[in-house]
């Protein structure tokens, strides 16, 4: 494995990130993995030299966090790059949820005691908030930085103008500044590359791409395969089955697949992770074999002709995963 910096940090990770969304309990969703079913691949993520795990309070409900935490409890903490998110509600209570300084204060301690740490590697705003002052939310990160709470700050998908006024407001004030963008990206949504990429790649700020198979669909598996592709409520959301311009890039992939000999996972993953400016996508394993083509992605070297025949059936689309 490979390690890059993340951005223009010192810090080092991993050249893929563990989602972990699929750990928990299948009571949150019929194809979370419990602890004993997690174990496997948490253990084989170490094995494989990945050091960057992201999560997100609202997985499972914290029970992600707890299942991970106990997980990699025996692994030396220097080791490990644990990233987690807040945003979502955790609860029906209307201040357990957002970006407000109350829940953000109550939200980090949260995180800590359900992964058993003493502080996030990497802390990220899930979604914008439009209910909550910027200001406010910034502030508040920054006090949880100071201390010692958070070591670096992250955020997910947004509007670039979003995150270059929070970037602006940061310098401004001081306060401790995003090293990270978490965007959806794939060769089925590439929206991000109007603005968003170049926005980070200008300021140095890390990429780290979640859905890079678009919920298994450039991976060539059945929509219908899998417990998680008929109950994937956001995966219906993202990605408009009716589309021949996707089915276009799905055909497009394959067609590179057999010229290279390899699976439409492999070439998949390799397209985005040899995109400028990205740091590590984020894969989405529930199964041992899974580990193959995302790390043998990183090995593929893809020519301009390859990336040329799957980018061209792209057409614009409507901005999907910012809610």
């Amino acid at each position: 494995m490979d390690y890059i910096n993340l951005g223009r940090t010192g810090l080092k990770v991993s050249r893929l990130a563990l989602g972990c969304m699929t750990f928990g309990t299948p009571n949150w969703a019929p194809w979370v993995l419990d602890e004993t079913q997690s174990q496997p691949i948490l253990e084989k993520a170490l094995e494989l030299g990945i050091n960057f795990f992201d999560l997100a309070d609202m997985y499972s409900a914290g029970e992600s966090e707890v299942v991970v935490g106990r997980v990699l409890a025996s692994q030396p903490r220097h080791k490990l790059v644990l990233a987690t998110k807040l945003y979502n509600p955790m609860s029906q209570d209307p201040n357990d949820r957002g970006l407000s300084r109350k829940h953000i204060f109550e939200a980090i301690d949260g995180s800590l005691r359900r992964l058993g740490t003493d502080y996030i590697d990497l802390y990220q705003l899930h979604r914008f908030d439009y209910e909550t002052p910027l200001e406010e939310t910034l502030d508040a990160l920054n006090d949880v930085v100071r201390a010692g709470k958070v070591r670096y700050l992250g955020a997910s998908s947004m509007h670039a103008w979003q995150f270059m006024k929070a970037l602006g407001l940061q310098r401004a004030k001081g306060w401790a500044p995003f090293v990270s963008m978490q965007p959806h990206y794939n060769l089925m949504y590439r929206e991000e590359e109007r603005e968003m990429l170049p926005l980070c790649q200008a300021e140095g700020i890390g990429v780290i791409p979640w859905s890079p198979l678009a919920r298994g669909r450039l991976a060539g598996r059945s929509t219908d395969a899998s417990t998680r592709a008929q109950t994937d409520k956001t995966a219906n959301a993202l990605y408009d089955r009716s589309q021949e311009q996707d089915e276009a890039v799905i055909t497009a992939v394959r067609a590179v697949a057999e010229r290279h000999g390899r699976p439409p996972a492999q070439i998949a993953y390799a397209w985005v992770a040899s995109r400028p400016g990205i740091t590590a996508p984020i894969v989405g394993i529930s199964k041992l074999h899974q580990f193959d083509d995302a790390v043998a992605a990183l090995e593929v070297k893809l020519s301009n002709e390859d990336v040329a025949l799957m980018e061209a059936p792209y057409h614009p689309k409507p901005i999907a995963g910012h809610q």
